[in-house]
């Protein structure tokens, strides 16, 4: 089969591209700019395009399929060559669930935590040999690649992002899989610049949770109580399985599951990823993983990629770097921390960056977010809000909707840089937030 990817280099592209390749079949692809590790991995493939921009006449009608990613526009010269010859166009989710139709589909949804409880689940899987296909968002230890498709396996895992599909497909993606196995792990407005309701953001979870195929299986966090509603509001038929918290405790700074098998240590921390960690539980029951041997896996998991996820220092300096952005992963990252390290002093910084995270209207959902942190900052680019033509925003306006008066707040890189240069990173435990890298800032140093 031969494919073509329009915007090849976007990380989730780059992996399906690769994932193809390594199924056997004839991958080319394009893109205006390809960043690392996409190009080193492309590269390394044969895949990576010789010239940086979109070439019309690599379009051609023995093309089987081209696949749209996110990141191109609706006039992208390839695609408009693509309509005229009458080719097939799939979007991201859409080709990734032509490839599981004749499969169990196994789909993961949630505002939150949906990376961790799919990477759990994986883990899992891979410590027990079980083989299954998957596209997961983020790079997992012993696993070379975010995507697998093969012809043979029975199962695919999918991460369910309610982000929009492609550029001529505004559908959100997990509206595509029609999961006969789902979880949804919690519901907090995100993405504004795309809902700009919280019902219209809510609106997604309920047409997915629609799209279970009949007589499938929802797991479902029941002590989040936007879920609970989705969940009884839906009229069609599957079978429900509620999950919260598990009981645990801290020893040492380890923390130890309480189970009918006895006290299970883990490698990972915070209440919330006890409560993504039964959320795979249940999962992986539904794949035949006995609990016994699901405890045994969860041991070795030490987190995903970005996720609480420990960073090496030179100075042997606590430090945590978490990929939250959005409100509920904020409070979630900075209570889990200052659980986890409840007798050290805590420094926590957070960036803002994302449309949402620096809208006016949106910023009211951090209140308190950063609460139970010792020293607390928030950096946001001045030069960001302009490149996204966004109208400027105070230092005060941001403490005021933090309802954290104490909240040190830098508009530049070069200040954030400077005051972190003062702060001796052996003296308390740091936890970074973002999406982004603090305007180039090197943790590890």
């Amino acid at each position: 089969m031969k494919t073509h990817f329009i915007a090849i280099g976007g990380s989730a592209m780059h992996n399906l591209a690769i994932a193809l390749k390594d199924k056997g079949y004839q991958v080319t692809g394009s893109d205006d700019a390809i960043f690392e590790p996409s190009k080193s991995r492309l590269e390394k493939k044969g895949i990576l395009p010789q010239e940086m921009g979109w070439f019309p006449e690599k379009i051609t009608p023995d093309i089987d399929a081209v696949i749209l990613g996110m990141h191109a526009h609706q006039d992208n010269p390839e695609l408009a060559r693509a309509k005229e010859l009458g080719l097939k166009i799939y979007s991201y989710p859409e080709f990734l669930y032509e490839q599981s139709k004749n499969k169990t589909r196994v789909v993961i949804a949630g505002s939150h935590g949906k990376t961790t409880i799919t990477s759990m689940i994986l883990h899992v899987l891979n410590f027990h040999q079980k083989e299954v296909d998957f596209m997961v968002g983020a790079q997992l230890e012993g696993f070379d690649c975010m995507v697998k498709l093969t012809q043979d396996n029975d199962f695919m895992v999918l991460e369910g992002d309610e982000y929009l599909s492609s550029p001529i497909d505004l559908r959100s993606k997990f509206l595509l899989y029609q999961p006969n196995i789902a979880l949804m792990s919690g519901i907090a407005w995100d993405h504004i610049n795309v809902f700009k309701t919280f019902d219209d953001y809510i609106d997604q979870f309920r047409k997915f949770v629609a799209s279970i195929t009949a007589g499938g299986v929802l797991v479902y966090n029941e002590e989040d109580a936007e879920v609970v509603k989705v969940v009884e509001n839906a009229e069609n038929y599957f079978r429900k399985i509620p999950y919260k918290t598990p009981e645990y405790e801290i020893n040492n700074g380890k923390v130890y599951l309480k189970t009918e098998m006895g006290d299970v240590p883990l490698s990972v921390f915070g209440a919330h990823n006890l409560l993504n960690l039964e959320g795979a539980r249940h999962i992986c029951r539904q794949l035949g993983i006995m609990d016994e041997d699901f405890y045994e896996a969860i041991m070795s998991f030490k987190g995903a990629s970005k996720r609480l996820e420990k960073v090496e220092r030179e100075d042997k300096g606590t430090l945590y770097k978490d990929f939250a952005h959005a409100p509920s992963k904020v409070k979630a990252a900075v209570k889990a921390f200052a659980e986890q390290f409840k007798n050290d002093k805590k420094y926590g910084f957070l960036e803002l960056h994302t449309y949402s995270s620096l809208n006016p209207a949106f910023l009211e959902q951090y209140d308190h977010a950063m609460d139970g942190l010792e020293e607390a900052v928030v950096f946001y680019s001045e030069d960001a809000l302009k490149i996204k033509r966004m109208e400027p925003i105070s230092p005060e306006f941001i403490k005021e909707k933090f309802k954290n008066e104490k909240l040190r707040v830098f508009t530049n890189a070069e200040d954030l840089h400077a005051y972190w240069n003062t702060l001796d990173k052996t003296d308390g435990v740091y936890l970074m937030m973002s999406s982004g890298n603090f305007g180039g800032l090197d943790l590890t140093k």
